[in-house]
């Protein structure tokens, strides 16, 4: 199938049972607007939880030999905080967006492989609640951090069972999210409308299907890498030999740097749909950036070397060339929102504020990532608080706020009301000065010599009131994510007020039906508009623009004639 070619559409098989009702209703939906919704709800609530773990570390550090909570305690808040984060929150999120949002885009009915859907979140539900279980065990969770390295994950030295479920869990987790990646790959491969060329997806779809490329090609490696772990914690003498522990590592980096991408390429399609909605313009570079997502995708499974560059055994130049090499498809990809917005009749609505935010903060992420790619750098930060604060401005700083430029955009097609704008701005503003409060003197801290994953320091450090300004930073994170419960509490209970079918004048094919959408997504009172571009509605208020604009030139003619 070439990329101008049209997936075949097969209406006949888009009749779907008639879905019980309810609790149960939800439960068993192969609806993936339903599917999508519960994966998304999901995240969110494991989100807040994992908010919690950050708020009691940042506790712990706020000041020099700080005894709020022990040793052994920590290592599980850093450790359940970042996997919580990374496979729990980000990733299911990310896919989430694609299962409710790439059918409606590419006018499907229905998405691709519905039952696996459903299945791969069950077990997306079923891996969180056994990861996290190892709280309630004797010994407590997981504490060897969300990478699990051998030897120290054998059981020799983390005898208790929350390794156990730590590694049960996030397999069966990361083998939902593989079953979602397919299903909205072959969504958009396969059942896209007539007309729905793929050179005529929107920057979102786009990213979704980068995305799923990466996980159905990485993701793999790091159930192979979970399994590798399982083995060694029945027989320790796996891990006996230096070749399996570098294995490990290259098994688990080998996934480990894609899923970085992986949790990247869907809140940079939502950003770049809320600078084209929100400037009034289509979106700038469309194919040059359509052409960098797949080079980006390809490029970040040749990267995984940097992580190991300390062990002595990566080829540092090779990884370190290609690290930097993608920097060409991420200066597309950036050029292209620049020159979006550049020209534009912006307006400032919550989502917009999310997103002109998500370009300059991701953009520090992303420079600090060459940095620490580059071995002579790398050697001085690794394993300093300058990676923890290079991981936050690409997850939190970048991609979390790409991840509520989407919420607040789509949120009124998912349920028919507007989120408060008040409370929204209020949600943007605490979160741009938490987050930079927070993370920013990660980078100083790191540079003085702070080292990650340390329970405490001595006052002598000199590390007090940098760590100080990171904990005042992380309450006023804690005080912007309760304003956004708050506002959604308030929607919750019917006090939003009615958003219609298209309160943002979308570009692309999920506005051209109701609000929420109805079981097929189109219908007979929405029908598929002509499909004529990435951004078919704009094309058509443009039509219809210089068609009234005609009218009137028309008329004048005539006025002026009589």
């Amino acid at each position: 199938m070439s990329l101008t070619g049209t997936a075949d559409v097969e209406p006949a098989r888009h009749r779907p049972a008639p879905a019980p009702g309810g609790w149960l209703g939800w439960l068993t939906t192969t609806d993936h607007k339903r599917i999508g919704l519960l994966t998304l709800g999901t995240s969110l609530l494991v989100m807040l939880g994992m908010g919690v773990l950050a708020l009691l570390m940042r506790g712990q550090l706020a000041q020099p030999e700080e005894h709020l909570v022990g040793p052994q305690v920590y290592n599980q808040l850093f450790t359940m905080h970042g996997s919580g984060m990374i496979y729990l929150v980000m990733t299911p999120f990310a896919l989430g967006l694609g299962v409710y949002l790439v059918p409606l885009q590419v006018g499907a009915p229905v998405i691709a492989m519905p039952r696996a859907t459903l299945l791969g979140y069950w077990l997306y539900v079923l891996g969180a609640a056994i990861m996290l279980s190892g709280f309630a065990t004797p010994q407590g969770a997981h504490s060897d951090g969300w990478f699990s390295y051998p030897p120290m994950a054998a059981r020799t030295y983390t005898p208790g069972v929350g390794s156990d479920l730590w590694i049960a869990g996030v397999f069966l987790a990361t083998t939902g999210v593989i079953l979602m990646a397919w299903a909205v790959l072959w969504t958009a491969l396969r059942k896209r409308a007539e007309g729905m060329t793929m050179l005529r997806m929107p920057v979102f779809s786009w990213s979704m299907a980068a995305t799923c490329l990466m996980v159905i090609g990485a993701f793999p490696a790091l159930l192979a890498a979970l399994a590798l772990l399982a083995a060694g914690r029945v027989e320790p003498a796996v891990f006996d030999s230096n070749l399996w522990v570098i294995g490990y590592q290259h098994l688990f980096w080998f996934y480990g740097h894609p899923v970085v991408y992986v949790m990247f390429f869907p809140y940079l399609g939502a950003v770049a749909e809320v600078l084209a909605v929100f400037s009034g313009r289509r979106f700038f570079g469309y194919r040059g950036t359509v052409f960098a997502l797949l080079v980006f995708a390809a490029l970040s499974m040749s990267v995984w070397g940097h992580h190991m560059f300390t062990t002595g055994q990566a080829t540092n130049d090779y990884y370190s060339l290609t690290s930097i090499l993608l920097l060409v498809p991420a200066g597309v990809e950036y050029f292209a929102m620049l020159g979006t917005i550049l020209g534009g009749r912006l307006v400032f609505r919550t989502p917009m504020l999310f997103a002109l935010a998500f370009v300059p903060q991701f953009l520090i992420g992303g420079l600090t990532g060459i940095m620490v790619g580059t071995p002579v750098l790398d050697y001085h930060a690794q394993d300093s608080y300058f990676v923890v604060a290079h991981l936050h401005y690409v997850l939190f700083a970048g991609s979390a706020f790409g991840l509520f430029a989407g919420f607040y955009l789509w949120f009124p097609k998912a349920t028919g009301v507007l989120l408060d704008e008040r409370l929204g701005r209020w949600h943007f503003w605490l979160l741009v000065v938490g987050t930079n409060l927070t993370f920013f003197p990660m980078f100083f801290l790191g540079y003085a010599g702070m080292p990650r994953r340390v329970v405490t320091y001595l006052d002598g450090d000199g590390f007090g009131l940098l760590n100080l300004l990171s904990s005042c930073g992380a309450a006023v994170l804690a005080a912007g994510m309760t304003v956004f419960v708050v506002n959604l509490a308030r929607a919750a209970l019917r006090r939003a007020p009615r958003a219609g079918d298209d309160p943002w004048r979308g570009h692309t094919l999920e506005w051209a039906t109701s609000s929420p959408p109805p079981r097929l997504n189109f219908d007979a009172a929405h029908p598929l508009p002509p499909l004529t571009s990435e951004a078919p509605l704009l094309d058509l208020r443009r039509r219809a623009a210089d068609e009234a604009r005609g009218a009137r030139e028309g008329r004048g003619a005539r006025e002026g004639r009589a």
